[in-house]
């Protein structure tokens, strides 16, 4: 009989559940509880989990074919009471090239939106 060894992720983070929800973090999970108890409170409302935002519609380049849309997906979306204005986060350990491409075609299509992170 082969045993197989759980791969780590790439960064070490280990998924973790919270409230049935499967988050890919133990920092994104304990972001959420925070912001639960933010909503519960009144401070924060209509919170949602992995919303998406269209980067890049898709397109049919110059020689035909079809290229899919590119997405950002956020960890967390909700309306702050205080700053009356919509906060996306990102719970972050560890800054990747792609994300860094990502927050900056998502401030330039969703200005004055941007992206608040949260060290992880």
């Amino acid at each position: 009989m082969y045993r197989y060894k759980r791969r780590r992720s790439k960064y070490n983070a280990k998924k973790t559940v919270v409230d049935g929800i499967t988050f890919d973090s133990k920092a994104e999970a304990r972001r959420y509880g925070e912001l639960k108890l933010l909503e519960r409170a009144g401070l924060i409302s209509k919170l949602k989990l992995q919303p998406k935002y269209v980067l890049i519609p898709a397109y049919t380049n110059g020689n035909g074919r079809k290229i899919r849309a590119m997405h950002y997906i956020a960890d967390f979306e909700y309306y702050d009471h205080e700053r009356k204005r919509i906060v996306i986060e990102d719970v972050k350990g560890h800054k990747t090239r792609e994300y860094k491409l990502k927050k900056k075609l998502f401030e330039k299509r969703y200005k004055p939106m941007t992206i608040t992170e949260v060290e992880g």
